[in-house]
Formats: C-alpha cells, structure tokens, sequence
C-alpha cells in the first residue's frame, strides 16, 4: 500500500483568464546504448510516458496547480502522484495551451487549460505510488514518445520544448543531470 496521498478535488485550483493553470514534466533519463555503432557519448535519452485514466494513448504526468504551492512544486508533486518518480526538476519547457474535455467547470466553462511544462531528470522510481492501481509507466525512446503521445500539445512539448532545450544543453557542453 502507498503512504502517499493524491490531491483530489478542484477547491484549491488555480485559474488565470478563464483557463485552469496546470503543471507537468517530462521525465527522462539515460541510459546506455547497447552497440549501435555510434560514436556518440553511448547514451540514449528516455522519456516516462503514463497510460491515461480515460482512454488510449500515454501522457506525460501534469495536473491542476494549487493556491498553496508554487508551479515548480506542483509539477514535482504531479510527477509522484501520477508516474511514481522523484528526481531534479530542472528547465521550464514552456507554456502549452489545450482543452480539457473532461476539467469543464464554472471557473473555466470552456475547458480551457495552460500547462507549465518542465523537464525532471529522474533519479528514483518508487515501488508504490498513489495513483499506480490506474496508470502504468512506460519508459520510451523520443521516437516511440512522438508515435505514442495521446495529446498533440503534449507532443509539442516534448519535440519544441524538451528536445530543443535538451539539445541547447548539450550543444553547450552543460550537465543535464545535476541541480542548477
């Protein structure tokens, strides 16, 4: 059984404009390339992607930013909830707008949402997690990610904000697993 809580509930969301403020990640993490020929450093970036509560397709883990947390803490938090990994957030990736079919209340009628999306260098997977009775964890290369993303602005966030900001990093010689 996990010790860990989800927060549910919508009294404690943020909404800016009439959209619904939420925050997510991109997890990933490195590993080593088995033979591939390449005279590369040897690692291949992987991505975590979670199966949706409410349908096909694999996300990455975001949900509602709360009054009594930053952005950056909400993404952390979303990021144990719904994926069961703890590690470094780093870089924010950049704003993404969507509607939510499902989140459609009196604060944001239309379903409106506005994601801060970051990326999260993974540093543990957890055994139990609050939300593993309904979602699993999958770990993915970026092209698997880009064919198996549920949603086109999660898609955009990972090919024009995580592997553009992955690539400058790298480009820059700069360590991307280490905190700031």
């Amino acid at each position: 059984m996990c010790d860990l809580v989800a927060r549910t509930g919508r009294l404690q969301q943020r909404y800016e404009d009439g959209s619904r403020l939420v925050a997510g990640c991109i997890p990933f993490r490195y590993i080593n390339s088995e033979g591939n020929g390449k005279s590369d450093s040897g690692k291949i970036v992987q991505v975590l992607m979670i199966s949706s509560s409410s349908g096909p397709g694999l996300l990455f883990p975001k949900g509602g930013w709360e009054n009594d947390e930053t952005v950056r803490e909400a993404a952390v938090r979303e990021a144990v909830e719904e994926a069961g990994v703890r590690g470094v957030l780093m870089d924010f990736l950049g704003d993404y707008e969507f509607k939510s079919k499902t989140h459609q209340d009196e604060f944001s009628p239309e379903g409106l949402c506005k994601a801060a999306m970051y990326a999260l260098y993974v540093k543990e997977e957890l055994k139990t997690w609050p939300e593993q009775e309904t979602r699993t964890r999958t770990w993915l290369t970026i092209e698997e990610a880009v064919e198996s993303c549920r949603h086109a602005w999660m898609k955009d966030a990972l090919v024009e904000g995580f592997c553009k900001w992955h690539k400058e990093k790298m480009a820059k010689g700069e360590e991307t697993t280490n905190e700031d």
